[in-house]
């Protein structure tokens, strides 16, 4: 499918957020994906992203995750600078916070036209956590989550109580999880305690490790995997339609 581009601002418990929305250029009501970029917000290889998860006939909506902490529309640099930037976004936004965007996606999408009620989430890097996250929320039917950082080690700012992993018996959809095996960011025993708590809440999830670094599916980094990349969003789109219609 052809896809067409729309640029929304949605007003949030936190302020407006800017999203970009990609969606078949076609007649009729899609199911939804939001789709949760890296610290680096909207970059060029998310945008392409975004849009070949659009053109095997889904809407998918990018906001900009840290938007309460940046001018509209912001885009950091994949360097040092861009990186120290968006820890310390990360690092500083709670995840309440992601809660509440979440609501406002979910509850932005159901009213227009062109979707179906059907809502799913997906991600990489920090995104990767927050389409987890998404999970939490009742409306989200399924979500695919691709070398998600920080799930492991509870770093993220939250209420006592509150963090993602501790709350994942909460998740009622389907999860994929996907990992790097020679990824710094997530080792083995992160991953273990991961695969270990969706276990023990008998969540429906399926498990994949693979042989790739971090940002294996980003193109425009040395670690970019373009095989492996073709594959998992063959793997998001088949995962897709089968939960979402």
């Amino acid at each position: 499918m052809q896809v067409i581009k729309d640029v929304y601002d949605i007003k949030t418990a936190t302020g407006m957020m800017r999203t970009s929305l990609y969606r078949p250029n076609s007649e009729g009501q899609f199911p939804s994906i939001i789709f949760y970029s890296e610290i680096f917000q909207q970059t060029a290889p998310i945008a392409r992203a975004a849009a070949i998860m659009a053109g095997h006939g889904f809407v998918v909506l990018v906001p900009e995750i840290f938007h309460e902490l940046n001018p509209i529309g912001t885009v950091l640099g994949y360097d040092d600078a861009g990186k120290d930037k968006g820890n310390q976004d990360k690092w500083t936004k709670p995840l309440e916070q992601h809660d509440s965007d979440t609501q406002a996606l979910v509850d932005f999408a159901r009213r227009q036209s062109f979707c179906s009620s059907q809502i799913g989430a997906m991600g990489v890097c920090i995104g990767g956590h927050l389409a987890f996250r998404a999970a939490l929320n009742p409306d989200i039917m399924g979500a695919f989550c691709l070398y998600a950082t920080d799930l492991h080690s509870d770093t993220l700012p939250a209420q006592v109580g509150n963090q993602t992993l501790a709350r994942c018996g909460d998740i009622l959809g389907r999860l994929v999880m996907v990992w790097g095996m020679q990824d710094p960011h997530v080792d083995l025993a992160g991953r273990q305690r991961v695969y270990q708590a969706l276990h023990d809440n008998k969540k429906r999830f399926t498990w994949l490790e693979v042989n790739a670094e971090h940002a294996f599916m980003r193109d425009e980094d040395e670690r970019y995997d373009p095989a492996l990349a073709i594959e998992m969003y063959q793997q998001a789109s088949r995962f897709f339609q089968k939960v979402l219609r």
